[in-house]
């Protein structure tokens, strides 16, 4: 394929020799769990952020599931509690909710974002809801005075999904004055998977907070719910991050604000030069920090996705889906069936990822906008 949508080869290549160096420093350590390593990535995350407490761990998911467990723990949310998110998201964002034992409640989105419409979400507060999980899909920042009013007037908790946009910056700050992405809310989830703008080579995760007791009770949680050695006080997990991948991506943070430049840059060419009347191009960040581009998404109109994909691949475009099916019409999920979300729905047909990572160059954009202008729809 000329131009795939994603080569991890490519993308780690710039940084290969460092990489080694890190994977060889831990062996040679012979620590292999927590350590050093672990600790300089959260103190640099938490430089990063501007969020005092980063506690690294296993993977994303993992990582929403510790947040919610430890609410739980700490009281500050039971089971059967409800929590607010956006119908368009993947499906690790519902798991965590249903894991904590509390009962994901969908709102739609808004069109031109495709991320949660702030004014769909007071209409779906009951006396049940204590929790709102913005989610900032495809790198793009889910915040603004509106969700933080609301939160604070129902007394909400509001937690960050950010796995795909770590190094986005809002322009409104979040509650406790930091401007990053995953520090805004009173808690937020991190994803380091190979795929993400900053990746890791397996899974990783972190978790963001400013709250001191939270961080303590997810670090217990993660650690089979130990405060100190073989003293359990949680039914806790094995929820920890490796060190040799904790130190990979300490080499990954040196560029991350380099890399998320360099995607506004493709997606800029994108928008700019994609002219075919069948594909609605998404809407640029007014404030261009505000968006990190981890996907560059477009939609289809009038049934022609297939069509369109099967198209690219026959030029040798690589493309993919975020996300096909949204979580309330998986097989898993048929409680949530029933809820009303016509733009979720609706766009859920149309969606069509395009190579935007790091290893697809400038050129490569031009020339990929190029033939998507010359095909038949």
């Amino acid at each position: 394929m000329r131009y795939p949508f994603l080569d991890l080869g490519k993308a780690n290549a710039p940084y290969i020799e460092d990489l080694v160096k890190a994977a060889t420093r831990v062996i040679d350590s012979g620590r292999y769990i927590g350590g050093d390593e672990v600790a300089t990535l959260e103190s640099r995350l938490s430089e990063y952020l501007d969020a005092p407490y980063i506690i690294g761990v296993s993977n994303g998911l993992d990582a929403l599931r510790l947040i919610l467990k430890a609410y739980v723990e700490l009281g500050r949310l039971a089971p059967g509690d409800e929590v607010i998110y956006p119908a368009n998201t993947y499906v690790a964002s519902v798991l965590a909710i249903s894991d904590a034992g509390l009962k994901p409640v969908p709102v739609d989105i808004d069109e031109d974002t495709l991320n949660l419409d702030f004014n769909l979400i007071e209409a779906s507060i009951s006396p049940l809801t204590r929790a709102i999980m913005p989610v900032h899909l495809y790198g793009r920042i889910t915040w603004g005075n509106a969700l933080k009013d609301i939160a604070q007037r129902h007394g909400l908790l509001i937690i960050e999904d950010c796995a795909q946009a770590l190094g986005a910056q809002s322009s409104s700050r979040g509650l406790y004055n930091s401007c990053m992405a995953g520090a805004l809310g009173d808690a937020g989830a991190l994803s380091f998977y190979p795929t993400k703008n900053v990746g890791a080579l397996g899974d990783a995760g972190a978790v963001v907070t400013h709250d001191p007791d939270l961080a303590r009770t997810v670090r217990a949680l993660a650690n089979y719910g130990s405060d100190r050695r073989y003293h359990n006080i949680y039914l806790g997990y094995n929820c920890r991050l490796d060190p040799i991948q904790a130190a990979m991506l300490c080499i990954k943070l040196d560029h991350i604000d380099r890399e998320n430049e360099s995607r506004r840059h493709r997606a800029k060419i994108y928008n700019d030069n994609i002219t075919n009347p069948r594909i609605i191009l998404p809407a640029m960040a007014a404030v261009p920090s505000e968006a990190v581009w981890h996907q560059y998404v477009v939609r289809v109109k009038e049934g022609q996705r297939d069509n369109f994909r099967r198209q690219l691949d026959n030029m040798g475009v690589g493309t993919d889906i975020h996300y096909a099916t949204p979580p309330h019409r998986q097989p898993c999920y048929k409680s949530l069936a029933d809820y009303n979300l016509p733009v979720t729905d609706r766009v859920a047909d149309q969606l069509v990822s395009l190579p935007i990572a790091t290893g697809t160059s400038d050129n490569d954009i031009h020339e990929i906008a190029h033939i998507i202008n010359q095909l038949s729809l």
